[in-house]
């Protein structure tokens, strides 16, 4: 299947969210895809994140790839992060899960290789995010279940991305409505 890093896979508005967010359908077993699990799919990311990160002037164009020696610790950094945002969102009890995404931050920051890599660019991320003022701003979309950071004035954003996964919302409601007004 052909790939590429495009502006909506850049949607969640951090960093951090964009990486937690490279594994699609996280929880339909059946149809999950990590982006990550080809090597030149998490090679070509930070190209990508420094296109169409909404955090990119943060880290500049330079961003590098993360070591190979490197790239399991990352994928855990991810998971850290989804579940303790993920968790955040939902109400859940989060302090054991902050306590695995600090752990997996210090891991990170004493295996980076360089300090304006991709996992470094993603902790710091990561910390703004957790240090955020508004923390009811990181929601989780609708549709295709990815985090976001809502930065709509009143807050009523719903959806990660209004172009792909608030128009499929739309059509499928309107599909419904046809298909009951047409129901016999």
């Amino acid at each position: 299947m052909s790939f590429s890093w495009t502006p909506h896979r850049f949607s969640g508005g951090a960093l951090a969210f964009d990486v937690a967010n490279s594994v699609v359908l996280r929880h339909d077993d059946a149809r999950r895809v990590d982006r990550f699990e080809t090597t030149g799919q998490m090679d070509s990311f930070p190209k990508a994140a420094a296109n169409f990160c909404a955090e990119r002037m943060l880290f500049g164009e330079d961003l590098k790839p993360v070591l190979p020696e490197n790239r399991t610790a990352f994928r855990e950094l991810r998971e850290a992060i989804d579940g303790y945002f993920r968790a955040r969102v939902l109400g859940v009890d989060t302090c054991g899960l902050l306590a695995n995404l600090l752990d997996a931050l210090s891991q990170t920051l004493r295996r980076a290789g360089s300090p304006d890599s991709l996992d470094v660019a993603t902790v710091h991320s990561t910390l703004r995010l957790i240090a955020t003022p508004d923390p009811e701003r990181t929601k989780i979309c609708n549709n295709c279940g990815w985090l976001f950071v809502d930065r709509s004035k009143n807050r009523s954003r719903t959806w990660c991305d209004m172009a792909v996964c608030g128009n499929r919302a739309k059509a499928t409601r309107h599909y419904q409505k046809r298909k009951e007004r047409n129901a016999p």
